[in-house]
């Protein structure tokens, strides 16, 4: 099979694109290299520079190439940017993904996964949260991840022969076990890799909120391993191969940790102290986000296999080590 993976010079994507290649799937990356860093592309695969934004550039590339499924991950994925320009998240995540999908059925590709989020929840009114959970996002970036969930089905509806597979991540994390590849988002707005920078950079750690109703005062949210993550598409790909149809999935483990013992870990695993200064709560942080991740577990058969804490932190450390070190020798 012939798989796009939209976004695979950045951190998810470029996961995605070795397991497949491991697999002895052929992968055509696209990116438009804005966010995303060439070097993080598979050697293996054939890089296609280019934004879901431009039509022509879409039309060129799929008379080029005949694809059986196209894992899409091609975003602006802060969620504070997102507030600050919602037109141009807009245009990028809905309209870019617009044109992509209408690009690819117009040429006969009919299979997609697309890479959506917990955001579409909003503030949740039970946790952990179930897939049926009412769909009330609190931001620009989780509005935008709904309307492309609602695309799909609208052309689905359109043609049944679409299928496609939202997976609703909570908090993708960590890196390589053997420390070549890691998570790394200009501007860095997740708590596990700006941690890391403050025990590099020798800065202090701005916390945000402590009085939530959690055993800490500290929010929780419910963490999966990028490797477990990419194991979800792989399954969420078998899927389609064999059924027909439109699904929805959170990818969890449906256990979360609170930020101060994600701190606590990554001071474990450094084994060093950073300055910790405590600011108000950030707008819309609800208490706990935890996956009720029984439905993909049940019809998947997805197990997390990395996702502990101490995997996820010392897997990061690793990575970021490692660049830390280049970057300064």
């Amino acid at each position: 099979m012939k798989i796009l993976v939209t976004g695979g010079a950045g951190y998810i994507g470029s996961f995605m694109t070795k397991t497949l290649l491991d697999r002895e799937y052929d992968v055509v990356v696209l990116d438009s290299l804005e966010r995303g860093d060439k070097s993080k592309v598979d050697k293996r695969a054939v890089l296609e520079v280019g934004d879901i934004r431009d039509i022509d550039f879409l039309e060129s590339l799929f008379s080029s190439h005949k694809f059986d499924a196209i894992i899409h991950f091609a975003g602006y994925i802060a969620v504070g940017e997102s507030e600050e320009f919602p037109d141009k998240y807009y245009e990028n995540n809905v309209v870019g993904s617009r044109n992509l999908f209408a690009t690819a059925i117009k040429h006969g590709t009919d299979k997609f996964i697309f890479s959506s989020s917990a955001a579409v929840y909003g503030n949740p009114i039970s946790v952990p949260i179930p897939e049926d959970h009412p769909k009330n996002p609190t931001s620009v970036y989780g509005k935008n991840k709904l309307d492309v969930e609602r695309i799909l089905a609208d052309l689905r509806r359109e043609n049944p022969e679409i299928d496609f597979v939202c997976l609703r991540y909570f908090n993708a994390s960590g890196g390589a076990l053997d420390g070549t590849n890691g998570e790394s988002h200009e501007p860095e707005t997740h708590i596990i890799p700006l941690a890391i920078r403050a025990v590099l950079e020798n800065k202090e750690f701005h916390l945000y909120g402590n009085d939530y109703d959690t055993t800490d005062g500290t929010c929780i949210r419910d963490y999966i391993h990028v490797l477990d993550l990419v194991d979800a598409h792989m399954l969420a790909l078998d899927k389609l191969y064999f059924e027909s149809g439109e699904y929805y999935y959170n990818v969890g483990v449906g256990a979360g940790y609170t930020n101060r013992e994600v701190l606590e870990m990554v001071k474990e695993i450094t084994k060093k102290d950073f300055k910790i200064v405590e600011e108000p709560r950030r707008k819309g942080d609800p208490d706990k986000l935890i996956a009720d991740s029984s439905k993909i577990s049940r019809e998947l058969s997805f197990k997390p296999k990395h996702s502990d804490l101490k995997t996820i932190v010392e897997s990061a450390w690793n990575w970021h080590e490692k660049q830390f070190k280049n970057q300064n020798s």
